[in-house]
């Protein structure tokens, strides 16, 4: 059995002052897959330095304090990649892969359309150029997604569906429908495969007492290849970790 984690900490250096090391040792994954750490290679090495027991790899962006990705794991993987090879994505640090004997983890942390969506045509052409990578994986090995897809795919996976339709960064048509894309070309989104009606959220805004309201978004994800999906044992939002705006999710896979 394999414990892979997810987690958008929205800040590596601040989610440490909030009691980070002891949940993840409570957690115990074999993998911890981070996003939006905002921190540079040394600085997340030195905040990480009490994980002796994990084998650690950053990617980092050009812009200082902003996105970021690790990924933290016990076993070190065969290979290890940073981004999906296009320069003009891969400035951010938003993709690591780590390839191990029977499939691929990709640790993503896909972008935000912003503000009054001024980057969803950005956000579109990211959605094309991800799956086309994440296909040329699937074409060697079956394939895990995780992390922070910042898209609610449908209306149970946020609170007030109708109020951000279509104004909202996360829930647009366009996001939407990246989203389903990546479902049809071969993927599964595990935790609704699982819980097709269950109502539960990853992500809640720091403002208007979300959290406390549970006013909150499902974004943060595992998909699987299909012929991983028989093998995956259990899925879980861990909704009783804070620290971040963001929880938590856990997959245990045979």
């Amino acid at each position: 059995m394999m414990h892979l984690v997810t987690w958008n900490v929205n800040g590596l250096r601040a989610i440490m002052k909030k009691n980070f090391t002891e949940m993840v040792r409570e957690i115990n994954p074999d993998v911890l897959c981070l996003q939006e750490t905002k921190a540079s290679h040394d600085e997340i090495l030195h905040a990480l330095s009490e994980f002796t027991d994990f084998h650690i790899y950053t990617n980092t962006a050009e812009k200082k304090g902003y996105s970021g990705t690790t990924l933290l794991s016990k076993t070190a993987p065969e290979k290890v990649s940073y981004g999906i090879g296009i320069e003009k994505h891969d400035k951010e640090g938003r993709v690591i892969t780590a390839e191990f004997i029977d499939f691929f983890l990709v640790n993503v942390y896909v972008p935000n359309s912003g503000q009054k969506l001024v980057r969803l045509d950005y956000r579109k052409q990211w959605d094309t150029d991800f799956r086309n990578y994440l296909l040329k994986l699937t074409s060697q090995k079956p394939v895990i997604v995780c992390g922070d897809l910042n898209v609610a795919h449908q209306a149970i996976d946020l609170k007030n569906d109708k109020s951000n339709y279509n104004k909202t960064a996360g829930y647009t048509q366009v996001e939407i429908d990246g989203f389903t894309r990546l479902l049809e070309a071969g993927f599964v989104d595990v935790f609704r495969n699982f819980y097709p009606n269950d109502v539960t959220y990853s992500y809640w805004s720091y403002r208007f007492n979300a959290r406390a309201r549970n006013t909150g978004w499902r974004i943060d994800y595992f998909l699987v290849s299909k012929t991983l999906i028989n093998s995956v044992k259990e899925v879980e939002i861990l909704t009783q970790y804070f620290g971040s705006d963001h929880c938590p999710v856990s997959l245990k896979i045979s």
